[in-house]
């Protein structure tokens, strides 16, 4: 399955950024690299299963290449792949939300939104993927699937 998207990575802790175009997936990509995650994927992201887990890959023509807006495309360092512990929407949040989940592939994945803007961004996430990782199987997974 491919999804447009940006995905990154903090250690083995794969997050994938969600949002229409010009929402800012690419942007907080590049920021989330400057304070230490890994390039995974960007604008498609390859989704298959592995074992018991939903795994995020970039297309082969695309390994390391990263849209940098008013830059053009360039390379980075990227993985080849992660599990993916969170999806990120790019919306505005909510102050406290409820842990929310979302079926990926048939298996239940964080969700949260966030403003992909906003100075603290690249630390919530990694902040919200190191809490996404800590589940341990408790999802549930939302009502809504409305298949993003």
């Amino acid at each position: 399955m491919r999804v447009h998207a940006s995905c990154i990575a903090f250690g083995r802790m794969g997050v994938l950024l969600r949002g229409p175009p010009g929402a800012g997936k690419s942007d907080l990509a590049l920021r989330a690299v400057e304070t230490g995650a890994r390039l995974v994927a960007d604008d498609l992201v390859a989704l298959d299963l592995r074992g018991s887990r939903v795994w995020a890959s970039p297309l082969p023509e695309a390994d390391g290449r990263l849209e940098v807006r008013g830059v053009g495309i360039v390379r980075l360092p990227a993985l080849d792949g992660a599990p993916l512990v969170l999806i990120a929407d790019l919306a505005a949040p909510e102050r406290l939300p409820e842990p929310e989940f979302e079926p990926l592939l048939g298996r239940p994945v964080r969700r949260i939104r966030l403003a992909p803007f906003e100075i603290s961004a690249a630390i919530k996430l990694r902040l919200a993927a190191q809490m996404a990782s800590e589940d341990k199987g408790a999802a549930r997974v939302s009502d809504r699937d409305d298949g993003r």
